[in-house]
């Protein structure tokens, strides 16, 4: 065997006699094209619906939802195929993304998820490792048809609008905000059971008074002209708000709080140096001084950042609104208790400071089905009964 191989190396490594140099290089080039053409055919082959749903895990469990969602069959008659969502475009992520799910092809093969229960006892671990993936790239996938320069804005409701518009600014990832569009969601990934809806069943008795205080229930627009006509941007759920003045079924507010003194100050926070958030304006709103008026200036001795206090006068619809707090807190703790201890026992509220709750509460979302609304009101209400506001500090 050893003799074989050594002649061989010897015949493929020794000049040509017979074979012209122009042969050879024309024989390797047209072997070339026939190895590249037969490569990208076969990857393309692996690009297919039908290689995907080609297993029949694929097929009855993912591939079934699918079918039941806009991704499917919508108005625009644009469908989304299983490599448009899960196989990047640019040819280099392409690769790299086919050889890490070699190790897929490996737990199909020896049967880790050949029945249903299998696949729904993964499937928090596989909905997560895709999560993962499009946090990473900022969801390419999704905006290789979702272009956020491609969007009519004009055409969403407000809040969405507005939502739509910050995170645009950011180039935030879809996936951040859009979970179970396409598949189901795992199990025990519950909802909040309603909360904001019956919240804002209450808020619809309010009656509003000027120079009295209300609290939100969720994400309002802002505007700057009470005809509600140009955006200012959003106040989040569980802030406090003063109304100063009122005309038809507008109210003009009064919010108060912090901001950083760095770039637009867009983000007014509740307290100084906590970051609890009371509104979020669009960057022509935050520095607007007809809209913005400014107080003292502190630097905080943690981060070296310089704060300012602020009051922002904005106009807003009638809704939404409730003159107590504690409904409010009632509804977030009852969803915290109830979709946070799916995993493990959920932390004590106290345990935490109203700055470190923010990254805690992000970590637990991945296992939770919150909707934007209140994802914002149950981190409200675990940094406002954090130990900042605890007796018991941890």
């Amino acid at each position: 065997m050893k003799s074989f191989i050594v002649k061989t190396w010897r015949t493929l490594s020794r000049p040509s006699v017979h074979i012209s140099l122009g042969v050879l290089t024309l024989g390797g080039f047209l072997a070339g094209i026939i190895f590249w053409g037969g490569f990208n055919t076969a990857l393309e082959a692996t690009n297919t619906e039908e290689f995907c749903i080609g297993c029949h895990t694929m097929e009855n469990n993912v591939y079934q939802e699918l079918q039941e969602t806009v991704h499917w069959k919508n108005n625009s008659g644009v469908r989304a195929t299983c490599p448009d969502c899960h196989v990047p475009h640019d040819w280099t992520a392409k690769i790299a993304r086919k050889m890490q799910a070699s190790k897929e092809v490996f737990a199909q093969l020896f049967g880790d998820l050949d029945t249903r229960e299998k696949f729904e006892e993964r499937r928090i671990t596989l909905a997560q490792h895709e999560w993962d993936r499009f946090s990473a790239n900022k969801s390419l996938e999704c905006k290789n048809c979702h272009d956020y320069e491609s969007m009519n804005f004009d055409e969403m409701r407000p809040t969405a609008r507005i939502q739509m518009k910050q995170a645009a600014e950011r180039d935030q990832s879809c996936i951040d905000c859009h979970k179970g569009i396409a598949h189901n969601l795992p199990k025990n990934m519950d909802s909040t059971g309603g909360m904001i809806a019956e919240l804002e069943q209450l808020a619809s008795n309010t009656k509003f008074t000027n120079g009295e205080e209300y609290i939100s229930v969720r994400h309002l627009p802002l505007y700057e002209d009470k005809s509600l006509a140009n955006e200012a941007g959003l106040l989040n759920p569980a802030s406090s708000v003063k109304v100063i003045d009122q005309a038809g079924d507008a109210i003009q507010v009064e919010v108060s709080g912090w901001r950083k003194d760095k770039g637009f100050g867009r983000v007014i926070q509740e307290d100084f140096g906590m970051n609890i958030a009371v509104a979020s304006l669009l960057k022509e709103s935050s520095t607007n001084d007809q809209i913005i008026e400014k107080f003292e200036r502190k630097e905080d001795d943690l981060t070296g950042l310089p704060w300012q206090r602020v009051t922002a006068k904005l106009w807003m619809k009638k809704e939404a609104l409730l003159d107590d707090v504690q409904p409010i807190w009632e509804q977030a703790k009852q969803s915290y208790q109830t979709n946070c201890s799916v995993c493990h026992t959920q932390p004590d509220e106290a345990h935490f400071d109203a700055n470190t709750w923010p990254g805690m509460f992000n970590g637990m979302m991945a296992f939770v089905n919150f909707d934007t609304d209140s994802k914002a009101l149950v981190l409200k209400y675990l940094q406002k009964h954090s130990s900042d506001f605890s007796d018991g500090h941890h």
